[in-house]
């Protein structure tokens, strides 16, 4: 079994930067549940948003004491699936998280007892008649938060570990693996909020709005844009563009061998890589070499490799 904790790792930045953007991660999301999302009763899923729910079932408890008793299980199976390392760093977040969430009203409400729109910040922020602003700067603050965290190779807990069951046994990638989990939440919310508490039928769709734009920020800090683009060149003048990406662009390419439909000739197409920034120039350069030349220009969704990303240590989680 791992080590806990290895002693080289007490001296590497890589080390300690993981545990701070895990605090800062925790915070983030915090506040984002807090100042956003609690007041207004919008349940973005997770079981952050299912204490919610509790919480109008359960008035006198805090949302912070319903994310302790729904982690435990959850925990217990990271743990089994993910190895101590994992379970440590998500243990930390899961027990820090609500914690951080119980503190933040002693800050933000002058009453704790009362925490209502109008009562947060002394009713300087009451986002109570524009409630997609409040999904939206919720939706970003809880997707900036889970997605520092899970960079960290940890979870908040709740259904960011049914996220990564999903995304290690169904292969199904994390964002949507959260869409899935959290979209359950929200259907449990549109049953007891809107039929049993009678509130506006209008409070699901923003937990829908919420989850979709959070979603897209996890997977924007976790897997960072894009800017790769794949190019598929035919050209009479090989040489010409050889030298070009060798000397110029400094990079490398490859020759795919292909032979044409109509004329069944035999040719050579080159496959190329490069990044966004130089696609426009290289575009240039290319139609100056042959401007009758055909070439087809691809998104990549990832690029592994010298040159561009590394590849992912076998026992870090993705």
């Amino acid at each position: 079994m791992e080590k806990f904790i290895d002693k080289n790792d007490l001296k590497s930045w890589k080390w300690w930067s993981s545990w701070l953007m895990i605090i800062v991660g925790c915070i983030i999301l915090s506040f984002g549940f807090v100042l956003f999302m609690y007041p207004y009763k919008i349940t973005p899923g997770g079981i952050w948003g299912m204490s919610v729910v509790l919480h109008e079932i359960f008035p006198s408890i805090q949302q912070g004491w319903f994310g302790y008793m729904m982690d435990i299980p959850l925990l217990l199976i990271g743990f089994a699936v993910f190895g101590p390392i994992f379970g440590i760093k998500t243990v930390f977040a899961s027990l820090f998280t609500p914690l951080v969430m119980l503190a933040i009203p002693h800050w933000v409400y002058p009453d704790v007892a009362v925490q209502t729109a109008e009562t947060l910040l002394w009713g300087r922020l009451d986002l109570s008649d524009d409630l997609m602003l409040a999904s939206i700067f919720g939706a970003v603050a809880i997707g900036l938060g889970v997605g520092l965290i899970v960079r960290a190779q940890a979870t908040s807990g709740g259904t960011d570990i049914i996220a990564m069951l999903l995304q290690k046994f169904a292969h199904i990638r994390f964002s949507n693996g959260l869409i899935i989990a959290d979209s359950a939440v929200v259907i449990c919310s549109i049953i007891v909020l809107v039929g049993f508490f009678g509130e506006s039928p209008t409070l699901p769709l923003y937990s829908l709005i919420t989850i979709f734009i959070s979603a897209q920020v996890v997977d924007l800090v976790v897997e960072g844009r894009n800017y790769d683009k794949l190019l598929f060149i035919v050209s009479s003048h090989q040489e010409e563009i050889r030298e070009f990406i060798l000397h110029d662009l400094q990079r490398g390419g490859t020759y795919i061998k292909s032979s044409g439909m109509y004329t069944d000739a035999e040719k050579e197409m080159i496959f190329l890589v490069v990044n966004r920034r130089e696609i426009v120039a290289v575009k240039k350069r290319l139609k100056a070499i042959d401007p009758t030349m055909f070439v087809v220009v691809v998104d990549a969704n990832e690029t592994l490799g010298e040159g561009f990303k590394d590849f992912a240590e076998i026992d870090k989680l993705q």
